[in-house]
């Protein structure tokens, strides 16, 4: 889509609905940016039975992390787009020179992120549980756990996608910086299902990654947009 008017110097609140606004047409007109990643969960969630056996106890036993790490790759998959687009159009240019601050910005386009690839994962989950046998009782933890880390995901990736967003191939580097970064996610959430699946309490994990997308909220739309600022100079 070509570059867009902003406003001149909006409000913030305007800002960020407006491209917010924005992001979801496009997405939603380009539907392969968010569907991809839900047919690669969905095939990988597939073929793992097809590799391991598909005896239900094994399954269950491994699926809070095949689950969780297929979620990570898949939000993992769309971040390079997350900038690019904006920046081969000039519409980048146009938002840094136009919305007052930046970062307000930066927090929508990540937001009609988490809404067309993470929010659509965490509800897609519940059906994938069941394709690896996992327990009804911990259904729920997964879904929870999902919709509190998948924002974190989204947050943490816009950090790398504005550090790679002026090279021309960014994508292996995007990934290099983001995935240690996951790690930490990764084990929480899978951490927070199998707890739920052996009868413990998972909510010191959820809380952990309650905490971490609080502090992911205060901190990554200002690095992100200083990032960006970089890149376009």
């Amino acid at each position: 889509m070509s570059a867009v008017a902003f406003d001149r110097q909006p409000s913030s609140g305007r800002a960020f609905v407006a491209q917010l606004q924005r992001d979801l047409l496009i997405a939603f007109r380009s539907r392969a940016d968010f569907v991809n990643p839900l047919m690669f969960y969905v095939m990988g969630i597939a073929l793992f039975p097809l590799g391991v056996g598909p005896g239900p106890d094994r399954l269950a036993l491994i699926a809070p992390g095949v689950l969780w790490a297929l979620a990570l790759l898949s939000t993992l998959l769309s971040l390079d787009a997350l900038f690019r687009r904006d920046f081969d159009d000039g519409t980048l240019e146009q938002m840094a020179l136009n919305v007052d601050p930046l970062f307000v910005g930066v927090l929508a386009k990540v937001g009609a992120h988490w809404l067309v690839t993470g929010l659509p994962l965490a509800l897609l989950s519940p059906v994938a549980a069941l394709m690896l046998f996992l327990p009804g009782g911990a259904v729920g933890t997964l879904v929870l756990s999902l919709l509190i880390g998948t924002p974190i995901l989204s947050l943490l990736g816009a950090v790398g996608a504005a550090l790679t967003v002026s090279l021309k191939r960014g994508g292996l580097l995007l990934t290099l910086i983001v995935l240690p970064l996951y790690v930490p996610i990764l084990i929480l959430g899978a951490g927070a299902v199998t707890a739920a699946i052996d009868g413990l309490d998972p909510s010191a994990q959820l809380t952990w990654l309650a905490a971490i997308l609080a502090l992911m909220l205060t901190f990554t739309p200002f690095a992100a947009a200083l990032a960006l600022k970089v890149g376009l100079e």
